[in-house]
């Protein structure tokens, strides 16, 4: 393989040349302490790092950036961390969703206005893995994705315990009178046992994963929990290996290829992942100019079993994963739907970096003949109340509820929906559909995760814990239940959701992939003459910004200026 010359390297531009501006580059690098036998000469690698104090989940991302610098240094480069944004699931309000393209932006303007040779990307929490590798395939420098890794299983008095997962179950138990205050109390301080992200199969484990299956992490990176000792490695492995990845100008180009992507849909299938894949995937694919689109989830969905048996699908969690064999022993079971030869950050192909993978439990990742679904965790619906599609993650729902028709009973938005759902004169019954609308990219605003709509207090005392419910929102990766979400186009722009009133009745079907509004076509022409179009929530700044360029869940939720590579000039050095 060619290898660059140093006068190749990107950063010479701003470090090896005659000019007064390079001099002043050299000058304010020995401000920063270093001498030119540090730097010139060497890759310079960008850290970017989503580490914050309010992000629990990369809170130990301060500590393994060194690990990263220390395998940088050792292979001759030169590592500068470049803090962007975090995107903190736990505290940001209303959604990360909202920033999912703001921290993409930033990620692809650091790295194109810094003398950056290549990157390694350290995130892990939901949307940062999509923002982060998104921004880095638009800019096209050699990177690699560094995943923060899930954090530790929870504990309650002995039972062990999935994040999320166990709280919504939790959560409905204690609203139907069944969970003390001392149990509460036990389990807000025993589901979250250390750094890391959630630990069951949510969205997080889900991206980190199609990041490792699309061949932007080292073999194996996806499963290994934030504090083991193995984390530490790969992270220095990772800073090593981005620094050969400059010299062979190996690029998210190379590596993103339309054959990547089909090989991360099949892998988020065959893990039961979340219903958020489906959006990040189709943006991320985007970026590289690849036609994603919901039917190939659909049409993968079909021929792909579940065989990761974790929560919220099954039982177990991402340690008990990890210590299976991870995600190339899952991998070694479903070669046959996979595309072997296609080059990964290693260098190596696809096929070599799983060869020899092993499954050492059969309980958490089963064989083909034994699947926890014959058929992949994913549907898309389509139907006249979704032309656009709607998405099911029907694995994690009441199996009798995937055909089932029922009346509506409409939310306008999430202030809504909490004012009225426990209202006694609510006509509300198990077979009802609960309808929320308003919820979408534009009318949620950023389409927070509100889909798992909460079921009213009467009907979960009488034993209900799932009923169908509709919505333009999203839903945490860690939730289950018969939730039909990403309904497009949404309400806010007209989609129609915004049009169901009330008493319609609305049929479900799994099978058949409908979701239909049983109501004549005269009288829907009727009601969409008399529908308005809600009026922004956003007046300026970057809200109005999202507002006028967010793209429906179907083309994946970026910004309508940002899809593809490339377009935007390199920065002027002389």
């Amino acid at each position: 393989m060619d290898r660059l010359a140093p006068e190749q390297l990107r950063s010479h531009r701003w470090y090896g040349t005659e000019t007064v501006r390079s001099f002043n580059h050299r000058a304010r690098t020995r401000q920063l302490g270093l001498s030119a036998e540090e730097h010139l000469g060497k890759p310079v690698i960008g850290i970017i790092n989503t580490w914050n104090e309010l992000n629990p989940c990369h809170i130990h991302l301060r500590e393994r950036a060194e690990d990263v610098k220390r395998g940088v240094w050792q292979a001759g480069g030169y590592p500068v961390e470049l803090p962007v944004i975090s995107l903190s699931e736990s505290f940001q309000k209303p959604t990360t969703m909202l920033y999912r393209n703001l921290l993409a932006m930033e990620t692809e303007e650091m790295l194109r206005s810094y003398p950056v040779d290549g990157a390694v990307l350290m995130g892990g929490c939901d949307k940062t893995t999509p923002a982060l590798i998104m921004g880095a395939t638009s800019m096209d420098l050699p990177a690699i994705f560094v995943p923060c890794g899930p954090m530790l299983p929870g504990d309650l008095r002995g039972e062990v315990l999935g994040s999320g997962t166990d709280v919504w179950r939790y959560w409905a138990d204690r609203r139907a009178g069944l969970v003390p205050d001392s149990v509460m109390r036990d389990l807000e301080e025993g589901i979250a046992r250390s750094p890391g992200h959630c630990m069951t199969m949510g969205t997080a484990s889900t991206m980190t994963s199609a990041a490792e299956v699309l061949g932007m992490t080292l073999p194996g990176a996806a499963a290994i929990p934030a504090v083991a000792s193995a984390h530490v490695r790969m992270a220095a492995a990772s800073g090593r290996r981005v620094v050969e990845m400059t010299w062979e100008d190996l690029r998210p180009s190379r590596i993103l290829t339309a054959e990547a992507f089909a090989d991360a849909v099949t892998t988020v299938l065959a893990l039961g992942g979340s219903t958020n894949a489906v959006i990040h995937l189709i943006a991320m694919a985007r970026r590289r100019g690849v036609d994603l689109t919901l039917d190939s989830f659909d049409a993968a969905s079909r021929r792909v079993p579940v065989l990761a048996d974790l929560r919220p699908s099954g039982t177990f969690l991402m340690e008990d994963f990890y210590l299976a064999g991870g995600l190339p022993a899952l991998l070694s079971r479903i070669t046959d739907l996979l595309h072997p030869d296609r080059v990964t950050v290693t260098g190596r192909t696809f096929g070599e970096g799983i060869a020899d993978a092993q499954v050492y439990d059969e309980k958490v990742i089963r064989r083909r003949d034994d699947p926890l679904s014959e058929e992949g965790g994913l549907a898309v619906l389509r139907g006249n109340l979704a032309p656009d599609g709607a998405v099911i993650k029907h694995v994690a729902a009441d199996p009798r509820l995937l055909r089932h028709t029922g009346p509506a009973v409409v939310f306008d938005g999430h202030r809504d929906l909490m004012r009225r759902i426990n209202d006694e004169s609510l006509p509300v019954t198990p077979d009802s559909v609960l309808v929320l609308r308003g919820a979408g990219p534009r009318g949620g605003p950023g389409m927070p995760e509100q889909g798992m709509l909460p079921l009213p207090d009467r009907l979960l005392k009488a034993g209900v814990r799932d009923m169908v419910r509709v919505s333009d929102a999203r839903m945490s990766g860690t939730s289950y239940g018969a939730c039909v979400l990403h309904v497009a186009p949404e309400s806010h722009v007209g989609g129609p959701l915004a049009l169901v009133r009330d008493g319609d009745l609305i049929t479900l079907d799994v099978e058949a992939r409908l979701l239909t509004l049983d109501v004549p076509e005269e009288e829907l022409a009727r009601r969409r003459a008399e529908w308005t179009a809600p009026e922004t929530v956003f007046r300026r700044g970057y809200g109005s910004l999202f507002d006028a360029h967010i793209l429906q869940a179907d083309q994946g939720c970026d910004f309508d200026f940002l899809t593809g590579s490339g377009g935007a000039p390199e920065p002027d050095t002389e």
